[in-house]
């Protein structure tokens, strides 16, 4: 499914489980996270991170795709700037920190012996804790694996990628960007340049370039989409079912709602996260997922475990337009299959939303 996916973004909230379970949980149903877990942080990994969409877990021959984006880090590029000038200042202290991982072996940063501790965030963060995070996007350090807390653990690729991988051959950024958005398009089925471009956060010119070669080649088909207003690009293997009955709650950080731009385009749906907004402004809640039924979007519900309790607390639950009589079952079975695959014994809707008296009948 990773594969199929080519990314799947991580991140570190864990109000209901941190985002990088949900995408798998929403297409495979109740998986052992283990699984994930060991696949990304094992003894012998098939995945890797580094910063594909944003922070993300990929297939480990997704690694030489992307080392031109580690080059950039290293040179200065565009984003990267800081980044560099970072490693140009503190080239003692970044040769000290690589030296004390190569001696000790995979280090947290709160366990380097080099600088003071900071109080959180890009400024407030160590200086060792910067430095690592600057060799880690300059793929000269890569994640060991990652701790019970979610600390990162640095290591060398050299010692924590397998040999076939640091031995594959780096291929030229038109290729490695090419592969790329191919990779995207076989996610998507169908997409416009941006959908294209968004999915691995490649750069306009990059992307046009690549997407031109791509329909030259055949590898892309360009077609046009009924109501939208830009051009499109078909995965030529891509096939159109004749109707979709899958039902999925959606991460708000998941691949298929990510680009929100594509989100509102595809399914009419307006998504924003409020995990940053003040309280008392959020519309929906705090951690919220759309829920999919069938080939529309109907509901959003802001959801919490209360893992003291065992409890899956449904905090609001709004109806969308695209909502019927079905809806309140269809999501309850899916609400429920979660609280079980979360170790969960039971769920709670409060009354806030629209949806929320009808989903608890549907509960009951």
């Amino acid at each position: 499914m990773i594969e199929r996916l080519g990314v799947v973004q991580i991140d570190s909230v864990n109000v209901l489980s941190r985002a990088h379970y949900l995408p798998l949980f929403s297409r495979l149903g109740a998986y052992p996270r283990a699984l994930l877990e060991d696949l990304a942080w094992g003894k012998k990994p098939a995945l890797f991170e580094y910063w594909g969409h944003e922070a993300s877990l990929m297939p480990l021959a997704t690694q030489p795709l992307l080392r031109w984006r580690m080059d950039d880090a290293r040179d200065g590029v565009g984003v990267w700037k800081g980044v560099a000038a970072f490693l140009r200042s503190h080239e003692d202290f970044i040769d000290g920190a690589l030296a004390e991982i190569a001696a000790r072996g995979p280090l947290p940063a709160s366990e380097l012996q080099l600088g003071e501790r900071g109080e959180g965030g890009w400024w407030g963060w160590s200086e060792g804790k910067r430095a690592l995070e600057c060799l880690f996007w300059t793929g000269r350090l890569t994640t060991a694996h990652r701790r019970q807390t979610f600390e990162r653990v640095y290591g060398l690729p050299e010692r924590v990628l397998p040999k076939a991988v640091i031995a594959t051959p780096t291929p030229s950024r038109r290729e490695a960007q090419k592969a790329l958005v191919l990779t995207s398009a076989r996610a998507l089925g169908v997409a416009t340049e941006r959908d294209l471009r968004d999915y691995f956060r490649l750069g306009p010119a990059d992307a046009r370039a690549a997407i031109a070669e791509l329909v030259e080649a055949g590898s892309l088909q360009p077609v046009t989409v009924r109501g939208w207003d830009q051009p499109a690009f078909l995965d030529p293997r891509a096939r159109r079912p004749r109707k979709v009955t899958a039902h999925a709650l959606l991460s708000p950080f998941d691949n298929l709602i990510w680009f929100r731009e594509r989100a509102e385009r595809v399914f009419d749906v307006r998504i924003r996260l409020e995990i940053y907004t003040p309280a008392a402004k959020r519309v929906h809640g705090y951690y919220v997922l759309p829920f999919l039924q069938g080939e529309a979007i109907t509901a959003r519900v802001d959801l919490k475990a209360d893992r003291k309790a065992g409890v899956l607390v449904v905090q609001a639950a709004h109806a969308e337009p695209a909502a019927n009589a079905d809806t309140p079952a269809a999501l309850a079975a899916q609400l429920g299959a979660m609280a079980g695959w979360l170790g969960l014994a039971s769920v709670r809707v409060e009354p806030r939303g629209d949806l929320a008296k009808a989903l608890r009948a549907a509960l009951a």
